[in-house]
C-alpha cells in the first residue's frame, strides 16, 4: 500500500496538468478574436464585416454631375408632370416617373405614350416609367416607400448619377438644367440638400406619440390613414429628426438608405410606417442618426415655398405675385403650383428660356442646324452646358451656405 499511494498521486498531478493546459487553451482560443474579427487599434473592439462594406465613392467635383430625378403625382396630375418633365430635361440627367393608383389607366396609358412617342425620349433613353404604381397616401409612409422605389429603380437600371432629387406634380424649376449643373459641377458630392431639425416641438404630441395606419399599405382604393387610440413614447434608441420632404441626395446616401449595411435605415423605416406625415422624418432621421452621413448635410431643401405664420399643413399656391420673391429667393425650385398658368408661362418666358410644349434652349435642343439628326445634336452638344443668371443665382445660395462660418458645426442639431 505504501508503494502505491505515490503512484496514484503522480498520476492524478498528471490528469490535473492536462486539464489546466486544454482549459488554458480553449479559454485562449475563444476569447481572442480571429484573424477575420480582427481589433480595432483605437477602440479594441472587433472590427465586424459591417465596416468593410464600401458605399460608391463619389466622383470628383471638376465633373458635371448628373441628376436622378422622380417626379410623382396623381389622379389629375398627368399635364401638370409633362410640362415639368419637359422644363427638367437634359440628355444628362436621369427620370423616373410616377403616376399613382388613384390615377385612372387612361391617365396612365396617355404618359406612357407621351414618353414612348417623344423622340428625344426614345433617342436617349433616360426617361422611364415606374411599371407598377404604387398606391400613395398623402401624409402616410407609402410616400416614403415610392420614393425608395424610384430609387431603386434608378440605382439598378441608370447608371451613373450623383444626387437624386424628388418632386411632385405641383413643383417646377426656377433655373435650368445648365443652370443647375454647372453650379453643382464645383460642389463636393457627398452632400445632401435636407431641411432638418432636432426640435421637433409640437410633432412630439401630434405626429410622433400617436400611432396612424396608412391603407395604402394594404389596399388598393385611396383612404386617408386613421388612428389608433394607444399613445407611444418618443424613441431612446435613435434621435427623431424633422424637415421638409423635398430634398436633393447624394448617391452614396441613396445607396445606404436602400442596402442599410447596419440595419438603421429599416428599423427606422418601420418605426415611421405609422408616423404621421413620415416622408417629413424618415430621411432626416437616417441621415442624423448615421455616423457616416450626419455631417454631410446642408439645411436647405432647395425650394421657395410660401407658407402661412404660422405654418399650417399645406403652403399656398403660387401666383403671380409671388414671382418676384420667388427669384429673390435664389431656390432652384418652387412649389406648390396649381391652375395659374400666367405664372408657369412667365416662369418659361423670362427664367427659362422654354418654348411652348418645348424643352428649354441649350446647344443639345438646338434644332437650327436641319442637316443634323436629334440623336447626332444631342450626342454632339449634351456636355455643352450655357449657365444663365439662374447659375448666379443657385452659386450665391449654394456658396453662401457652405462658406458659412458655423456650417460644420450645425449639421444635425
Amino acid at each position: 500500500m505504501e508503494t502505491i499511494k505515490p503512484l496514484l498521486r503522480k498520476k492524478t498531478w498528471f490528469i490535473l496538468s492536462i486539464l489546466i493546459l486544454f482549459s488554458l487553451f480553449f479559454f485562449f482560443f475563444f476569447t481572442n478574436p480571429s484573424p477575420e474579427t480582427p481589433l480595432n487599434p483605437k477602440t479594441h473592439q472587433p472590427i465586424f464585416v459591417e465596416s468593410k462594406l464600401h458605399i460608391s465613392p463619389p466622383k470628383p467635383d471638376s465633373t458635371t454631375p448628373k441628376l436622378a430625378y422622380l417626379i410623382s403625382g396623381s389622379s389629375g396630375d398627368l399635364q401638370s408632370i409633362k410640362r415639368a418633365l419637359k422644363a427638367l430635361y437634359h440628355p444628362a440627367n436621369h427620370y423616373v416617373l410616377h403616376l399613382d393608383l388613384e390615377s385612372p389607366p387612361e391617365e396612365r396609358l396617355q404618359l406612357v405614350e407621351f414618353v414612348n412617342h417623344e423622340p428625344v425620349f426614345q433617342q436617349v433613353g433616360n426617361v422611364r416609367l415606374m411599371g407598377r404604381s404604387n398606391l400613395v397616401t398623402y401624409r402616410g409612409p407609402t410616400m416614403v416607400t415610392n420614393t425608395l422605389h424610384a430609387a431603386a429603380i434608378l440605382l439598378k437600371e441608370c447608371g451613373d448619377w450623383d444626387w437624386f432629387i424628388n418632386l411632385s406634380a405641383s413643383d417646377y424649376p426656377l433655373v435650368t438644367q445648365d443652370d443647375l449643373l454647372h453650379t453643382f459641377s464645383t460642389v463636393p458630392r457627398d452632400l445632401n440638400f435636407i431641411e432638418h431639425t432636432s426640435d421637433i416641438g409640437w410633432k412630439e404630441h401630434q405626429r410622433a406619440r400617436p400611432v396612424i395606419i396608412d391603407p395604402g399599405l394594404y389596399s388598393l382604393k385611396k383612404s386617408d390613414v386613421f388612428w389608433v387610440s394607444q399613445k407611444r413614447r418618443v424613441p431612446s434608441a435613435y434621435k427623431l429628426f424633422t424637415g421638409s420632404a423635398w430634398m436633393m441626395l447624394s448617391r452614396p446616401f441613396i445607396e445606404y438608405c436602400l442596402w442599410g449595411w447596419d440595419n438603421l435605415p429599416r428599423i427606422v423605416l418601420m418605426y415611421y410606417a405609422n408616423f404621421l406625415s413620415s416622408p417629413e422624418g424618415y430621411f432626416h432621421t437616417v441621415i442624423c442618426n448615421a455616423e457616416e452621413f450626419k455631417n454631410t448635410t446642408v439645411n436647405h431643401d432647395l425650394h421657395f415655398i410660401s407658407w402661412d405664420n404660422p405654418p399650417k399643413q399645406h403652403p399656398h399656391f403660387l401666383t403671380i405675385d409671388d414671382y418676384e420673391r420667388m427669384v429673390e429667393s435664389r431656390a432652384p425650385f418652387a412649389r406648390k403650383f396649381g391652375a395659374d398658368k400666367e405664372l408657369l408661362d412667365k416662369i418659361d418666358l423670362e427664367l427659362l428660356g422654354r418654348e411652348p410644349d418645348g424643352f428649354v434652349t441649350s446647344d443639345w435642343s438646338d434644332r437650327s442646324n436641319a442637316n443634323k439628326t436629334i440623336g447626332e445634336r444631342i450626342v454632339r452638344n449634351a456636355t455643352e452646358l450655357k449657365p444663365g443668371p439662374g447659375a448666379e443665382r443657385i452659386k450665391a445660395l449654394i456658396g453662401g451656405m457652405l462658406s458659412d462660418k458655423d456650417f460644420h458645426i450645425k449639421h444635425c442639431i
